[in-house]
């Protein structure tokens, strides 16, 4: 039975390889976690910049309690199964009028995964509309094998390889969401997102999920168990921070973004990651 989704959420994620909106987060509590990213930005003096933006949750406390809300994990599971680790997470945030965006791109290209399982929940923290660039995708993209790309990397995408496929897109649906909500997208859905024309900041935490039975091609690679149970052991562990930017944590992370840039990043430096 499923524990979160409903039968037209299903059916929207397997037909159109997206499904949304789907609640992650009280819209109280995803201002409380806009407040908690723009403290941490005034900390840091400027935005949260390069390998910071990646695998944010082995670095505040608040990223690594949304990665494990059980609203979160209910819809996944209904995806993917009982069995999940958290493989990644990123933050993607636009400023007012910001320039910024993601060219049209598979996740799968340069993952390195064994196998098209994967799911990223895309939680927005304010409001992600058209007039402020959000996700966008090319329904039914997901059912075809991975693409060609070509990586072209700019000042204002905020992929770090500047990825982009090599084929027209011609259909695509705005991925509108209210702050606490949610989007679940499919591995190999062609998705991507425009410059934010709004008067607000476009702010969005992207979770990467993937079932334990997933293993990474490329070399060595880090993940959490989130549920059930791992008999595979394909991933190295992460540590859980124990506050905002612990030593511990940043010197671990740093450690492990520096594995993950030798396994994925070839061509790609983790010190250029935007």
């Amino acid at each position: 039975m499923p524990k979160r989704l409903t039968a037209t959420q299903h059916e929207q994620y397997e037909r159109d390889g997206v499904c949304f909106p789907v609640r992650a987060v009280t819209e109280t509590e995803a201002a409380e976690l806009r407040a908690h990213l723009e403290t941490a930005e005034h900390r840091l003096g400027g935005p949260i910049a390069g390998i910071l933006r990646h695998k944010s949750h082995l670095l505040w406390p608040w990223l690594a309690d949304l990665v494990r809300r059980p609203a979160l994990l209910d819809a996944v599971e209904d995806l993917i199964g009982p069995d999940i680790l958290v493989w990644g997470s990123n933050l993607f945030v636009k400023d007012a009028h910001d320039p910024a965006f993601v060219s049209w791109h598979q996740d799968s290209t340069y993952w390195g995964l064994s196998e098209s399982a994967a799911v990223t929940a895309w939680v927005a923290f304010s409001p992600s509309t058209r007039e402020s660039g959000c996700l966008r995708v090319s329904p039914g993209s997901h059912r075809v094998d991975e693409l060609p790309h070509l990586d072209n990397p700019t000042a204002n995408n905020l992929l770090t390889r500047g990825q982009e496929v090599q084929v027209r897109i011609n259909d695509a649906i705005d991925v509108v969401l209210a702050p606490g909500e949610m989007s679940l997208h499919h591995v190999r859905t062609v998705h991507g997102s425009n410059p934010n024309r709004s008067d607000d900041r476009r702010i969005g935490f992207a979770i990467r999920y993937i079932p334990t039975r997933v293993r990474q091609r490329a070399g060595r690679d880090f993940a959490t168990l989130m549920r059930g149970r791992d008999a595979y052991g394909h991933f190295g562990p992460e540590p859980v921070p124990a506050t905002d930017l612990n030593p511990a944590a940043v010197a671990a992370h740093a450690k492990i973004m520096r594995v993950v840039g030798e396994t994925l990043l070839q061509g790609a430096s983790p010190q250029n990651l935007r």
